[in-house]
């Protein structure tokens, strides 16, 4: 389907068959079951709105920014109606019209300016320790105090001294190299759960691959864009295209050990780019991407990680459950790779259903609609409990964050690690 077919929303209306196979499985009907709040539901008033019988008022905005973008609903759609894509469009339309909050402004102004963004996290972890405390099992801070936005108790990511950027030189050398690779951390790595970079180096040091990591990256622009922030957008994914230019064609791929990151860069780009006028970084796009790759898809089909697991790798006793982010499995087709590379190693237990989304749903969700991310974190933290396992594993750190508050709220122990970091664990001595 073409961008200009998918942002049709009278069409995209009209093609809605209304069989409601997107109810049962959409992400915010499961906790606030309203024929409005569901899948036809949104496309049925996206229809209206564009054809002038819908004004944008600010209960349509409340309703339109309910969404968790899942696209549990595109999953299962007979005429696969890109739902996620026209209310990520809509939202463009909600931050023109009622702008975009002070916070969100200033957070997506960090994103655009790694330096001070680097600031701002260095200042934060000299200062944490007056609004947080350090959770015992070591899944991140908790909040002493009601803060803006943050309930008392609620478990947050966990800050890092030193960013994973600013840890290893820009080139990484091997011994008797097999090959070389360029790694985009993302910001929840690159600033808060900094193991899962240290985890791909040595995975890749074991591999005798070598790594760029190339310090100029910039976020990918999702938080911008499932907000509509588009200039937002469009800065980042300028600046992060004339930069991987400058570096792509020297490296065998590009991977990213986050699946939003992923997907952003994968699916969203040209997405973005054909319906915001900005056609001439298309082919760019394009160019670049059968070298871009979620990493534990790329280590699973293009390297011996997995055979070497199974022969040298220590086995380890702890029960593992595998979350599948949204960005990962529905959008990417990603989800038996990194399976296959943990199972040699640990013993592994299916929740009742993996593919159920966390609940993260963007910076709107986590912040102004909590409420809602709690609801949907809860029948998550449910499953996991059920397996008794000692780790919930996925490739995604948003899903980190949710998921690890969810626990805590619930009284779970399981603690949350990236499949890069379980794998590490297991190739050492």
């Amino acid at each position: 389907m073409e961008a200009k077919e998918i942002f049709n929303f009278s069409a995209t209306s009209d093609d809605c068959v209304k069989c409601g196979k997107c109810i049962p499985v959409c992400t915010i009907h499961q906790i606030n079951p309203d024929e409005v709040t569901s899948p036809r539901g949104f496309i049925d008033l996206l229809g209206s709105y564009q054809r002038g019988d819908l004004e944008l008022d600010e209960n349509a905005k409340n309703i339109f920014e309910s969404c968790f973008l899942c696209t549990n609903c595109v999953d299962v759609c007979p005429n696969s109606l890109a739902t996620d894509m026209v209310i990520e469009e809509v939202r463009a339309d909600i931050a023109d019209k009622f702008g975009i909050s002070w916070f969100k402004r200033g957070f997506f102004f960090l994103l655009r300016h790694r330096f001070i963004m680097d600031l701002v996290m260095k200042m934060g972890y000299m200062f944490k320790t007056c609004a947080l405390s350090k959770d015992i099992d070591g899944r991140g801070e908790r909040a002493k105090f009601a803060l803006p936005l943050v309930k008392k108790g609620r478990l947050l990511p966990s800050m890092a001294k030193r960013s994973f950027l600013n840890s290893y030189p820009e080139e990484i050398k091997v011994n008797h190299s097999t090959g070389k690779v360029a790694v985009f951390i993302g910001c929840l790595a690159n600033y808060n759960y900094t193991t899962i970079g240290d985890s791909l180096i040595e995975i890749l040091k074991y591999l005798n691959i070598e790594t760029t990591i190339p310090k100029k990256q910039l976020c990918c622009g999702a938080p911008a864009y499932f907000t509509g922030d588009t200039s937002s957008v469009e800065y980042l994914i300028r600046k992060n295209v004339d930069y991987f230019e400058t570096f792509i064609d020297n490296v065998d791929a590009i991977i990213i050990p986050e699946a939003t990151c992923s997907a952003m860069i994968k699916h969203d780009w040209v997405v973005f780019c054909e319906n915001h006028a900005h056609n001439e970084l298309v082919p760019r796009i394009k160019k670049m991407l059968p070298k871009i790759h979620m990493a534990t898809a790329w280590l699973h089909d293009n390297t011996e990680l997995k055979s070497i697991l199974a022969t040298k790798g220590k086995r380890i006793d702890d029960l593992v459950t595998y979350h599948d982010p949204c960005h990962a499995r529905k959008v990417q087709g990603i989800y038996q790779e990194p399976r296959n590379l943990l199972s040699p190693n640990y013993p592994m237990v299916e929740m009742s259903d993996p593919n159920r989304c966390c609940g993260f749903g963007g910076v709107t969700m986590q912040t102004e609609k909590f409420h809602l991310a709690e609801l949907a974190g809860k029948p998550k933290a449910a499953m996991i409990n059920e397996t008794k396992a000692k780790y919930v594993s996925a490739e995604c750190s948003a899903c980190r964050v949710q998921l690890s508050e969810a626990m805590n709220d619930a009284g779970v122990e399981t603690i949350f690690k990236n499949p890069l970091e379980l794998i590490a664990d297991a190739l050492r001595d």
